[in-house]
């Protein structure tokens, strides 16, 4: 009996391995040996700052495309992107510029002085939650960190006398996480620009001028004097805040002297140069 039972548990599984070796070959998912390959050569920060969920999902991507066009790995940057191009015999797309977080703010705790008093926990999307902030601005940077606290390349700090966070140029990788972690929309994207130069405006703030002005003394208050200075149609005035697009902004600098509260800022620009007053003439003396 004993014998027979054995005889039949061994007739059984090996059906029951034929059956399974058949249905593995039936419903098998190839997968091109490449994308290993692609993904061993990203940075595996998974931040989806590419436009995909995962360094796997974009390296698929890369393998599964005609052309390198549109894809590019911001965390690794060009070098990334030429070691994938030899893996997969592709050209690189050499178009995509260097990007960074700019941070939005410009609400010193000078210029923006407390109001209120905040006991809550030290977190922004809880503090943006409950209540508008300790300050008179409801736009502002809480400065609670949680845009520290997302990133994974150490880039961004809060600086201890301003309250703000402040980005490292050489850290940062522009992967996005310190945007999708900020409640008040303050920091983005943008160009880096030539020699990391860059003109931005430094406010958020959609309040009417009086009122800007009253919670922050550097708020923007939509006066439109920068977008009038400038010929090449790079800045907008909307909802009493102006705003410069970086695609079409020629860094003439010539907006940031006209803003009546400084909330234009000018990043690793040489200093300007101080114009003279010309000599007069004084007829009176004899």
């Amino acid at each position: 009996m004993i014998l027979i039972a054995v005889i039949s548990l061994g007739v059984i599984g090996a059906i029951s391995a034929i059956f399974l070796y058949a249905a593995s070959k039936k419903f098998e998912v190839y997968e091109d040996p490449r994308i290993g390959l692609v993904q061993e050569a990203l940075p595996g920060a998974n931040c989806g700052a590419c436009g995909y969920p995962g360094c796997a999902g974009f390296a698929a991507a890369c393998v599964n495309s005609n052309t390198m066009d549109g894809l590019f790995c911001p965390v690794g940057g060009a070098d990334t992107m030429s070691k994938v191009s030899v893996i997969l015999g592709k050209e690189a797309d050499g178009s995509a510029e260097p990007m960074l977080a700019v941070v939005r703010c410009n609400g010193t705790c000078k210029a923006r002085p407390k109001i209120n008093r905040y006991d809550g926990a030290r977190n922004c999307s809880i503090a943006s939650a409950l209540y508008a902030g300790e300050t008179g601005c409801s736009y502002g940077c809480f400065g609670f960190g949680d845009c520290v606290t997302a990133c994974a390349f150490d880039a961004i700090r809060i600086n201890p006398e301003t309250g703000l966070p402040e980005v490292n140029d050489e850290n940062c990788t522009s992967c996005g996480l310190c945007v999708k972690a900020c409640p008040r929309n303050i920091i983005e994207i943008r160009r880096k620009g030539p020699k990391s130069r860059r003109i931005y405006v430094s406010c958020v703030n959609m309040d009417k001028g009086g009122t800007a002005r009253k919670a922050c003394d550097n708020a923007c208050i939509g006066c439109g004097k920068c977008a009038k200075e400038c010929a090449f149609g790079a800045i907008t005035l909307e909802y009493n805040l102006a705003y410069i697009d970086y695609t079409k902004c020629r860094l003439c600098r010539k907006c940031a002297p006209v803003c009546p509260t400084g909330a234009i800022h000018e990043t690793n620009f040489p200093p300007r140069k101080e114009i003279k007053a010309p000599a007069t003439n004084d007829t009176n003396k004899i």
